[in-house]
């Protein structure tokens, strides 16, 4: 069953097309994580706060890469990483359009 992670951390910038340019190579990495359906990449520059929300294909999968994403955003000094995997209800979510499978 899939499984949603959702990730949130303090962010000074760059936000917008720069972090786009800045953060491409990442985005084609994670593309390629294991079990990964899908991710919305997430930015607040009014709060320096981004983050992401993931579809994986099992929660395996969602566990093995937050333990990865919190290494290497504490190794770049980023604290205060608040993350929740919830399972998909996918009955509810196709009545209300979402991308549950």
């Amino acid at each position: 069953m899939a499984v949603l992670l959702q990730v949130d951390f303090p962010f000074a910038g760059p936000f917008g097309n720069d972090m786009s340019a800045a953060l491409g190579d990442l985005a084609q990495h994670i593309a390629g994580e294991s079990g990964l359906i899908w991710k919305i990449w997430t930015e607040c520059a009014t709060q320096q706060m981004a983050g992401g929300i993931y579809l994986f294909s099992d929660r395996t999968s969602a566990e093995t890469y937050l333990a990865m994403h919190r290494a290497r955003l504490t190794g770049f000094g980023i604290e205060d990483i608040r993350a929740v995997i919830f399972d998909v209800n996918p009955d509810l979510t196709r009545i209300t359009r979402g991308p549950a499978d």
